[in-house]
């Protein structure tokens, strides 16, 4: 994920007391699942012989490994959720959306992540944050969040997850596998974040300035486009 791949396709907002522009990644996720996922909470058969079709046999495991951490693990506490969620997909390879798809910006559905078996800091995200809601997390806990990589120099993407109103999000990140405060990151600078409820912009480490609903933009277009198609 680079600077000039944010900044081509989005909507720009002033932040008020320091004048900032932010380029804004904007989400409309509220359908999600109800396309990729059938009734009970599982992939579909025909969407699993899809995929095998597609990518093989592996590929089909790895998605049957996923559906069966979601079946399992529904009632459990959410920080076990958590570990187990952010452990379960940090082990898919980082590989960027150039070597895959040859791209310089692709959002991947979780089926084509865990098919693929490779993904980037927007992949391991999305992924995250669509399983831990089917699990059973409120969408008002989590927020896909952007942030500046320091010791990177470059953009980056997480997962924040928020106990209750006003807490100290902890990170769910490709780059550590250990979740940790947002107070502990010092190499991570927030910029905004967002989930299906709003957009804010991260003026601190808290949960920040609320900005407006989230909106559609073309890479999330995309994404439905890909999600619409999955199993046909």
């Amino acid at each position: 994920m680079t600077a000039s791949s944010i900044q081509a396709d989005f909507l720009v907002v002033c932040w008020p007391e320091k004048r900032v522009r932010c380029f804004l990644w904007l989400l409309l996720i509220s359908f999600f699942f109800s396309i990729v996922v059938a009734d009970g909470g599982g992939i579909s058969p025909k969407v699993m012989a899809w995929v095998e079709n597609k990518y093989g046999e592996s590929a089909k495991n790895r998605i049957m490994d996923w559906q069966e951490l979601i079946a399992r693990n529904q009632g459990l506490d959410e920080q076990s959720q958590l570990e187990l969620v952010n452990d379960f997909f940090n082990e898919t390879p980082f590989r960027s959306d150039d070597e895959i798809w040859g791209k310089e910006d692709y959002w991947a559905t979780p089926i084509e992540m865990l098919s693929i078996d490779g993904a980037d800091c927007e992949d391991y995200s999305i992924a995250k944050y669509f399983t831990l809601r089917q699990m059973g997390v409120s969408i008002e806990k989590l927020r896909i969040t952007y942030v500046k990589a320091l010791e990177l120099n470059q953009a980056h993407m997480v997962l924040a997850y928020y106990a209750f109103p006003g807490a100290e999000p902890v990170i769910l990140d490709n780059l550590i596998d250990r979740i940790e405060v947002a107070s502990q990151r010092d190499d991570l600078a927030p910029v905004y974040s967002f989930n299906g409820d709003g957009l804010w912009l991260a003026k601190s480490r808290g949960r920040g300035k609320r900005v407006g609903r989230s909106e559609r933009i073309s890479l999330w277009q995309d994404l439905m486009t890909k999600i619409e198609n999955e199993g046909k």
